[in-house]
């Protein structure tokens, strides 16, 4: 499942018969701003509620956080409701503004919407609905979707009744037209007392309650209230009131959902019941690769970008490529780079943002500069990319913060949509980093025409696999997380990789010093003879990430003799391996394998278990993983 990173919360009650509360039911825009508060972690873009009132739809929304909306709302309060739609954005299409954010009210203020995720076909179906003399006012595919949903609503036949089953017709036939992963609800104000919602590839419960129903994108958006859950099933609709949830495909044959008591508390539920954003986030992984890959292919199946105001012609003279960044996202340039020259034959550079205008480097209008920042704020990273726009490159941003400073900056952007990140140390945004940037590599290949187009489906089709193959390293973590509690009293840990495997090393050790607070290095392996094998001394753990053995120019055997020689001094060899390679295992104390996957794509994998060592080596130390100390998430000043 694909999980999006927008807050979702929908809401039926039932009415109080003398106009207040009930203790079956609460005011609509009570439970909705709460049900926000708990979810905004899962944006802090825009936020937005609207509850059906008498003569059509309420609605109230600001961007930036919710605080925006809470001033928004004290100053023009909406009328007593008990049905509503709340939403909190983490933007894709459309940057993070007033108008951008949900809900969508169309057809004439009757009908809301909102939404997460990301409707791959809406440039068509805006095209079709524009020339049906529809109108828009945002830049946003959520509502094309709206405008769908109320022109199919309008097309069927009104029997006069008001339990939804109009406007639910209209939501599964809308479904079938939207293509991409989404979570849709909508109020209207025919159906005062209902609210209907879809869900593909996108994150949608129901909360059961006494004379009242809830909709969240995850527990935590109703846990206050009930802890009865439904998990609903894939390519299914549900309509819920007061009283009643009814579920089906988006065929309208009956369907079930899947009741579950959830056993959190409210602190657990936002962040899914793990014990800390950092596991949540490492978990996030699968989704945060397919959420990055989704939507970036046009209509004839080729490559494309979110904002690419770069001419086509210009790319194709470019002669040069640097990559600009810091910390985590600089080891996400090393990754790329190898991809980078591999696909497109371009020399390419990856720079420290905060060394880049101290050197004098050589850059002109033939020089195509990234940037890789998880908030876009990086004041080292936008520093170089300002200068070297007036050295006349052209700048490409690899961001995940829609609207921030960077990628307005810049010439183009290539959006990672991993979601927000919570916890100080980077992991999600990292793999999609590196998942952006081999996008961009695919991309000027297919520009240049140094790959077929064959060969970029292969690639894709590979990095389609890729999710599902995080989540199986996931699934199985009980391993590297007892070996990580078994090491707590560690002072030192070295990390061996070659070729990709390299920065995946430097990343790995930065990881445990951000973390565990402990001294650890990343090595190239080769250079383990020109000096760092002096540091190996009875007991000291290396851990090494080892290339496939498949493959012409396998770097394997090069890295095995390299545990070898340090094994042979005392060395605990830790291993990352691929799924089949027995060879390793007589070298090594411990061997973690990851499924197997081509050379370039191998980061994408290596790097997990590293990181869930890391995290649980600093828990079992009782730090704080999701807040390191003397650490800030976005270094704004240079």
């Amino acid at each position: 499942m694909i999980g999006f990173m927008c807050g979702i919360v929908g809401y039926a009650g039932t009415a109080p018969a003398n106009g207040t509360s009930t203790p079956a039911g609460h005011q609509a825009l009570d439970v909705l701003m709460e049900g926000l508060r708990r979810l905004e972690y899962r944006g802090y873009d825009s936020a937005g509620v609207a509850v059906v009132a008498e003569g059509g739809i309420a609605m109230r929304k600001k961007a930036g956080k919710l605080a925006n909306l809470t001033a928004e709302l004290a100053q023009r309060p909406l009328p007593d409701s008990m049905t509503g739609i709340g939403h909190t954005r983490w933007a894709t299409h459309g940057g993070p503004t007033d108008k951008n954010a949900h809900p969508h009210v169309v057809d004439g203020g009757k009908l809301a919407v909102i939404h997460n995720g990301i409707i791959e076909n809406y440039a068509p179906l805006k095209a079709e609905l524009l020339q049906q003399d529809h109108t828009f006012v945002s830049d946003t595919d959520t509502e094309v979707a709206a405008v769908l949903l109320g022109d199919i609503y309008r097309s069927l036949p009104d029997d006069g009744s008001a339990d939804g089953a109009r406007l639910t017709r209209a939501m599964q036939l809308a479904a079938q037209r939207l293509e991409g992963a989404f979570t849709l609800l909508a109020a209207h104000a025919d159906h005062p007392g209902t609210v209907v919602a879809s869900r593909r590839n996108s994150p949608l419960v129901v909360g059961l309650g006494d004379g009242e129903n809830f909709l969240g994108s995850d527990v935590s958006g109703f846990i206050d209230y009930t802890r009865r859950a439904v998990e609903l099933g894939q390519d299914q609709v549900v309509t819920i009131t007061a009283d009643t949830v009814a579920i089906t495909d988006f065929f309208g044959a009956p369907a079930e959902g899947k009741e579950y008591l959830v056993d959190w508390d409210a602190a657990a539920a936002e962040k899914d019941g793990f014990p800390s954003f950092m596991e949540k986030e490492i978990h996030d992984q699968p989704e945060a690769v397919a959420a990055t890959l989704l939507g970036r292919s046009d209509l004839e199946g080729k490559l494309t970008l979110d904002e690419m105001r770069i001419d086509a012609d210009v790319l194709k003279t470019i002669n040069k490529i640097i990559v600009l960044a810091c910390g985590t996202s600089a080891y996400a340039g090393q990754v790329a780079k190898y991809a980078i020259e591999h696909w497109c034959r371009i020399p390419t550079e990856v720079e420290l943002s905060h060394e880049f205008r101290y050197r004098d480097p050589i850059v002109d209008d033939k020089t195509l500069i990234v940037s890789l920042s998880q908030s876009g704020e990086t004041m080292d990273t936008l520093m170089a990319v300002r200068y070297a726009r007036e050295q006349g490159a052209k700048t490409i941003a690899i961001c995940n913060t829609n609207g921030s400073t960077i990628p307005r900056e810049s010439d183009a952007v290539l959006y990672t949509h991993a979601g927000p990140e919570i916890a100080v140390a980077s992991t999600k945004a990292f793999l999609a980093q590196i998942t952006a940037a081999y996008l961009l590599g695919l991309y000027l290949a297919q520009l240049r025409g140094n790959l077929f187009q064959g060969q970029i489906k292969d690639v894709l089709a590979d990095l389609a696999k890729v999710p599902a193959k995080i989540a199986q390293v996931l699934a199985n973590d009980g391993q590297i997380k007892e070996l990580a509690r078994s090491m707590a009293d560690t002072r030192s840990v070295l990390f061996l990789g070659r070729h990709v495997g390299f920065p995946v090393a430097m990343e790995g050790a930065l990881k445990l010093k951000e973390l565990a607070y402990i001294h650890a290095e990343g090595f190239a392996a080769g250079e383990l003879k020109h000096g760092p094998i002096a540091l190996i001394e009875e007991g000291q753990p290396v851990i090494v990430v080892v290339p496939s053995p498949r493959g012409r120019d396998s770097l394997h055997a090069k890295v095995v003799s390299n545990i070898q020689e340090v094994r042979a001094r005392g060395a605990k060899t830790i291993v990352i391996a691929e799924e089949g390679d027995e060879s390793v295992r007589a070298h090594a104390e411990h061997v973690f394998y990851i499924p197997e996957t081509t050379a370039l794509l191998a980061p994408l994998l290596t790097t997990v278990p590293l990181q869930i060592f890391a995290c649980e080596l600093a828990t079992a130390k009782g730090y704080d993983v999701d807040q390191p100390r003397n650490l800030a998430k976005s270094v704004t000043v240079e």
